[in-house]
């Protein structure tokens, strides 16, 4: 059995997006597309997970606890169903998904250390609605090793 994936390895040139399933991850992955389109750069999608966030796989029935292999499996569909719906244009920007078992501030920290440019949403799912800027993409713009672009939802 394999483990689920716990760091991230980027290759240098990369423009990296950390999406979550809210609807601002959603405006930042359109973004980060099209950048990397203009750039002619290959883009990674970055969903980090945990057992709380993941979704629970439809195969494993209740009360049993699904594996963390079963959980990676459920957040890798989760992540390729969100990126059809949301880049239905046919891109021709090279995508590849990695869902990582890891804190998302930290999973983007990661790959900021060799990525070209990390992309986020200004918010996402968690915290307090009245924010502006959520904790994940407010840690990246202090401490990243790459330029980072923070994508606001319209509808806010």
């Amino acid at each position: 059995m394999t483990e689920p994936v716990e760091t991230v390895d980027i290759a240098p040139g990369v423009l990296v997006v950390g999406v979550d399933a809210s609807k601002c991850s959603d405006h930042a992955l359109r973004w980060a597309v099209e950048e990397a389109r203009r750039w002619g750069a290959p883009l990674v999608v970055i969903r980090a997970w945990s057992i709380t966030t993941a979704p629970r796989p439809a195969d494993v029935p209740h009360p049993v606890m699904p594996s963390l292999e079963e959980y990676e499996t459920a957040v890798h569909a989760d992540l390729e169903r969100q990126v059809r719906e949301v880049i239905r244009d046919g891109s021709r920007v090279e995508i590849s998904l990695q869902p990582v078992h890891q804190r998302p501030a930290q999973a983007l920290l990661d790959a900021s250390r060799t990525a070209a440019m990390v992309v986020v949403g200004s918010r996402g799912r968690g915290g307090f609605a009245g924010l502006r800027l959520g904790s994940v993409s407010e840690k990246l713009v202090r401490h990243s090793h790459c330029p980072v672009t923070v994508v606001r939802d319209s509808g806010r």
